[in-house]
């Protein structure tokens, strides 16, 4: 971890001054450096640590993070401070709870800490005070409301000297200095939400192998050693709630009495997943042929007693109660068929659970905090009119895939319980698991959960992290946003958050450098998941998404992944060698096994169906491809095992798994036999054709002067004997990347890059001219043509241009936008597949128009305008990508209307229910997708117009196809006018 001396880290608070006359203003920055200025406190000065002192009266959490700060110390100086309940003379650090320390409630009874400005839960100061008490002659203060807040206290100042919270768990080591001093102080403002935690989920293939069989073999499970540094990470982040891991795997949480013990002492509040109702973990507990079946109907008496026993054996525990039933596992309630009859059913349930609290806990039944989730199934229940207490916390789920299904209508923003959100970084299920690598975009994350916030969906939030690592950026990430949410209500800092975490941890050195790869990285995996590559049910042979190389518009988009990919992997293992010995361990997973791992499991599918495309064309290089999809499978084990063995020497065997549930995707790719006609000796495909005609004729794309782009074509060894070959283009305004070259078996084939010098062509509108491929006395013809429009209003014409048969348009890339009072069209900031999105704002309850008329109010709706070009007269047709969002809540659907020109508007609703297939590929491919038929356009200068009907509709891009018959699966670049 690299933080700089004589680094200001500011840390915004809100101050409210004038409590007391006699108390001290306090700044609003903390000062970390390794030279002494005026008024500076040291922590570790001419090597001898200050003594950290806390009451003994106090809570286990504070002993606990006074000693953890005194081992940070030791990492950062060498030095480890003595620990104590004895205060010494001179100067001490000082950590206590106001109410149980006697200490820091005298300080704050003479108005020497500024008591009053952390009356909310969970808040703290970090304060010097001169001659706090007699014999000493001053003292850094560490105070919080309460002992959780008091060991958040501790773990920021951790924080501040270089200690980064997942220190421990990404082998990320301090700058070392010599000594430090502390000059500033910080107050905490409340934290944005109150119930912040991460669910342990999906841990049989890292997780809990690791835990059983190398940090805690003596217990062979997730059990106290192990939750002991899950809980001092949560602390570290500031995070206060945890559901336990609870896969067959792994015995309850309550299996071991030590876990409950240590959940005690770090001050973490227990509760438990959508389906695990009262702190009952189903999948280990409920022993059906003991028990009988779990069905509420027909075993009521045994389901009651299961949970009762629990709620006494958890009578002293901080607990969370999840309210409701499901199946045993994940899957539906027992003993009913639809949702309507689960209805009164699960209204009787909740109700007897809140009865059995009550009572066996003996306190107001409001007074204890219940949770319960809208997952799957149930969300359907709780729409259909579920009566809920008004106190208990609903929590709203995503739909396992990022987007939150929905949330708060005006009603729900009432209830005293508040809601929250359960948001996956990690998930098991279909359409397609993704439990390997993170691949959560934080745009996306962003953009979510700050939708969630600004809706009062703040109350509780809880990421389902699977196996902690490799999620380790967004576990952090989300918990900074549930600390803080106010500065993530930018777009931008998104990015810049990534930055100044790569910062902390690598230094200002390679910051930028591995933010831009990390950022590319995510966008690479929002177009398609490492995971998402094959499938999850089919065998390895299935083709991906890409596996249509050569269609127009395509421009070849598996080799430009390929690319984009091999560009990263390159800058990765550029970097891996400069960063410094210390960084390498935590380099590797935060950095080098995503990225490259992401890249390798690209290169394994799109390098096999490649393979098995070139076959096709006859290429002699499809035999290389496929040694080079089999080779990065066995380099995916390669680099797999230095993870588990070799990494930070053997500290995370058995954490990596680069097959979880060993799926098809994982697997060795499976290649067909490849048969090769040698007698052609070579062959020529150009962009735009999959196999040569018939006919012998081919020619590229239509070059446009106004889009100005170029394409390729590839000469090729069908025969492994050397071969010379030559082009000659027939007209002076063709140029090639190369005109001549040798292939052979180490070079199989060479991409000639064509394009029009636009300074030489001739005055007209349409150009033609070929170019002659030639080699071992066999020629090619390939035909060239290019079109130079001269329509007069083009020269001032600044939207979008038709370019073969298509016209792209990223949603950014407006001509005009209207906003109507407080509505209008949003940019939004590295989100989508474009970069950069438009989002129906603001996302809150807004009026929307009930007509069915829409040409009567679309003048009084928020528009955004795009104007495009074409060049034929032709049927057009119309595509809009958006985020494949949920509405907002039970009041909104997710449409917008489009027209052109001055045609009718036709309204577009993307809203999708269940889990249906639509759902699936929307999800897969991180798109929502309308299409309607405009008819006949003519050519000439055409706007589209779309107005916002719906709140949180994400726009991406547009595309208006005139007669272009293919459809890529990655966004087409946007034909803009290239003057």
């Amino acid at each position: 971890m690299r933080l700089r001396v004589n680094l200001l880290l500011t840390i915004g608070c809100a101050f409210v001054l004038g409590i007391a006359a006699v108390q001290p203003v306090l700044a609003q920055s903390i000062q970390v450096s390794e030279v002494r200025s005026a008024n500076a406190f040291p922590l570790v000065e001419n090597s001898k640590g200050t003594a950290i002192t806390y009451d003994p009266a106090d809570a286990t959490v504070v002993r606990i993070a006074a000693e953890a700060l005194a081992a940070d110390i030791q990492q950062v100086t060498g030095v480890k401070p003595l620990v104590g309940t004895q205060t010494p003379g001179g100067l001490t650090i000082l950590v206590g709870t106001l109410g149980r320390s006697k200490v820091v409630d005298d300080l704050a009874a003479k108005g020497k800490i500024e008591a009053a400005k952390i009356l909310a839960a969970e808040t703290f100061l970090i304060q010097k005070v001169d001659f706090p008490e007699p014999g000493n002659s001053s003292a850094l203060v560490i105070a919080g409301r309460d002992p959780r807040g008091t060991a958040f206290g501790v773990f920021e100042l951790s924080k501040l000297i270089g200690v980064h919270p997942f220190s421990w768990w990404a082998d990320i080591h301090p700058n070392p200095r010599k000594s430090l001093y502390i000059s500033g102080s910080h107050v905490a403002k409340a934290p944005s939400v109150k119930y912040r935690g991460i669910f342990l989920n999906d841990e049989d293939w890292g997780l809990q192998p690791w835990a059983a069989k190398t940090f805690e073999p003596e217990t062979g499970d997730i059990g106290p050693k192990t939750y002991g540094k899950i809980f001092e990470l949560l602390l570290r982040l500031k995070a206060n709630l945890i559901w336990p891991a609870m896969h067959p795997s792994t015995k309850a949480f309550f299996h071991y009495p030590g876990n409950q013990k240590v959940a005690e002492d770090y001050a973490i509040i227990i509760g438990t997943s959508h389906a695990e109702p009262m702190l009952r973990n189903n999948v280990d507990e409920w022993d059906k042929q003991k028990m009988g079946a779990f069905n509420y109907l027909t075993n009521k008496s045994t389901i009651t007693k299961y949970w009762e026993d629990r709620i006494k054996q958890s009578a002293n525990v901080n607990a969370m109660y999840t309210l409701g039933m499901r199946g045993v596992h994940d899957s539906g309630m027992e003993g009913v068929k639809s949702a309507k009859e689960a209805l009164p059913l699960l209204e009787q349930i909740i109700g007897e659970q809140r009865s059995m609290l009550s009572k066996n806990l003996k306190k107001p039944v409001t007074e204890i905090p219940q949770a319960f989730t809208a997952y799957k199934e149930v969300l359907e229940i709780y729409d259909l009119g579920l009566k809920l207490p008004e106190d208990v916390t609903l929590v709203w789920p995503d739909d396992n895939y990022g987007y939150i299904h929905r949330l708060n209508n005006k009603a729900e923003m009432q209830r005293s319980g508040g809601s929250g959100v359960y948001y996956h970084a990690s998930y098991w299920g279909r359409p397609h698991d993704y439990l390997w690598l993170s691949s959560t975009h934080p745009a996306l994350i962003r953009e979510e959960m700050m939708k969630a916030y600004v809706n009062k969906s703040d109350k509780l939030w809880v990421l389902n992290v699977g196996d902690i690592k490799p999620l380790e950026y967004n576990i952090h990430m989300f918990m900074d946003m549930a600390w803080n949410a106010e500065p993530f209500m930018d777009p931008a800092y998104a990015k810049t958050h990534l930055a100044d975490w790569n910062k902390e941890v690598f230094g200002a050195r390679f910051a930028t450098r591995i933010t831009d790869i990390m950022w590319k990285y995510y966008d690479l995996a929002f177009e398609r998941r490492p995971e998402f590559m094959g499938w999850s049910q089919t065998e390895p042979t299935t083709q991906t998404s890409y596996s249509e190389y050569n269609h127009f518009y395509f421009g070849d988009e598996g080799q430009r992944r390929i690319d984009a990919y091999t560009k990263l992997e390159k800058e990765v293992k550029q970097l891996q060698i400069a960063v410094a010995p210390e960084d390498a361990d935590a380099f590797y997973q935060l950095v080098y096994y995503p990225v490259v791992g992401a890249s390798l499991m690209n290169r394994k599918f799109l390098y096999r169906d490649k393979s098995n495309l070139y076959a096709r064309q006859n290429r002699l290089s499809a035999e290389d491809y496929a040694r080079m999809s089999k080779e990065a499978y066995e380099s995916i084990k390669k680099e797999t095992y230095f993870y588990n063995n070799q990494l930070a020497d053997g500290k995370w065997k058995h954490m990596m798994s680069m097959e979880p549930r060993a799926l098809p995707v994982y697997k060795e790719p499976v290649l067909p036999e490849i048969t090769i006609d040698r007698s052609q000796l070579w062959g020529l495909l150009p962009e735009g054709l999959e196999l040569a005609p018939t006919s012998g004729k081919m020619s590229l794309p239509m070059f446009n002067r106004y889009t100005q782009k170029k394409y390729f074509v590839d000469i090729f060894l069908s025969d492994d004997k050397p071969l010379k070959w030559k082009a000659q283009p027939s007209q002076k305004w063709i140029k090639l990347s190369e005109s001549e070259g040798t292939l052979n078996g180490a070079n199989k084939e060479n991409r000639i890059w064509v394009s029009v010098d636009w300074e030489k062509a001739p005055a007209r509108q349409q150009l033609s001219g070929h170019v002659m491929f030639s080699a071992a006395g066999k020629k090619m013809h390939l035909e060239v043509k290019a079109l130079a429009p001269s329509a007069p209003d083009l020269a001032t014409f600044n939207g979008h241009l038709e370019d073969n048969g298509r016209v792209s348009i990223a949603a950014a890339s407006f001509s005009r936008k209207k906003g109507v009072e407080n509505k209008e069209w949003k940019l939004v900031d590295g989100l989508g597949h474009m970069g950069t999105a438009l989002m129906a704002s603001p996302l809150e309850e807004i009026s929307v128009p009930e007509t069915g008329d829409y040409e009567q109010v679309k003048a009084s709706l928020p528009v955004v305008e795009y104007d495009f070009y074409t060049f034929t007269d032709t049927v057009a047709e119309l595509k809009v990508f958006s985020l494949p969002t949920h509405p907002l809540n039970d009041r909104y659907q997710m449409s917008y209307l489009v027209s052109v020109d001055d045609r009718p508007a036709t309204l577009l609703n993307f809203k999708t229910l269940g889990r249906s297939q639509e759902w699936k590929q929307n999800v897969l491919r991180n798109a929502a997708i309308r299409t309607i038929k405009l008819g006949q356009l003519a050519k000439g200068k055409h706007t589209l117009k779309i107005y916002m009907v719906d709140p949180g509709v994400i726009l991406d891009r547009m595309e208006i196809n005139l007669g272009n018959p293919y459809q890529p699966y990655s966004a087409v670049a946007e034909t803009k006018h290239r003057k």
